[in-house]
């Protein structure tokens, strides 16, 4: 997990102890047992919200669930119920939607947080797992005030000096490309190339503090 030992694994076993007392209860009706995504963006400008039914015991969202908040201790028992959409063992949610092509953007401020993974997942990742440890999920993380990018729990520092208040996310689906953007110099500080083959979820993973996103922006102008 992408955090120091010795608090990582005091994390996990957080969540593992709260998913075992009990599973999120959603507002208003019981959910199927399968949740369909209805949007689907092949086009650019992807607009989402931070999906409840993906969001982890220990996660609440705020905001008009465009923000979400670590809390260790997590929610009321009494306000969970079990769910196969949820992350079961790692403090990890999803935006509402899927891409299933085009260029698209994004930001995430990230001010308040000092550990956290910011990137997109395969909507059919096993929820089980956490954002960059398996084939379906590609992340950039901050941890220790350092920076990285992972996939299939494989870490690659990113030369990137502090931590700004605000990173951008830019995703190519046909190019098959993923970068950390640097906004006010409108530059790819990193980036990883991969072969996407099925639809795709935001995602991000978070251990301290809060993170708030900015969907539907357009791309910056002389992006490189």
């Amino acid at each position: 997990m992408a955090m120091s030992l010795g608090l990582g694994q005091y994390c996990r076993l957080a969540g593992r102890i709260m998913g075992a007392l009990s599973r999120r209860q959603t507002r208003g009706t019981l959910l199927p047992a399968i949740r369909w995504y209805i949007t689907q963006t092949a086009g650019n400008n992807v607009q989402f919200k931070l999906d409840d039914r993906t969001a982890h015991s220990s996660l609440d969202l705020f905001k008009k669930d465009t923000g979400v908040i670590y809390r260790i201790l997590g929610l009321d028992p009494s306000h969970v119920q079990q769910n196969p959409e949820r992350f079961r063992d790692w403090a990890v949610v999803f935006g509402d939607g899927r891409i299933t092509g085009g260029r698209h953007y994004w930001e995430v401020t990230v001010k308040k947080s000092s550990e956290f993974r910011l990137g997109v997942a395969e909507a059919a990742m096993s929820r089980d797992d956490c954002v960059g440890t398996n084939r379906s999920s590609w992340v950039f993380g901050y941890v220790q005030r350092k920076w990285f990018a992972m996939t299939t729990n494989q870490r690659v520092p990113v030369p990137l000096v502090g931590k700004p208040d605000r990173v951008g996310i830019l995703l190519d689906y046909e190019a098959g490309l993923i970068g950390l953007v640097d906004i006010p110099k409108a530059k790819v500080i990193h980036s990883m190339r991969v072969t996407f083959r099925g639809p795709l979820c935001p995602a991000f993973g978070l251990w301290d503090g809060e993170l708030l996103t900015h969907s539907g922006l357009e791309e910056p102008e002389g992006l490189k």
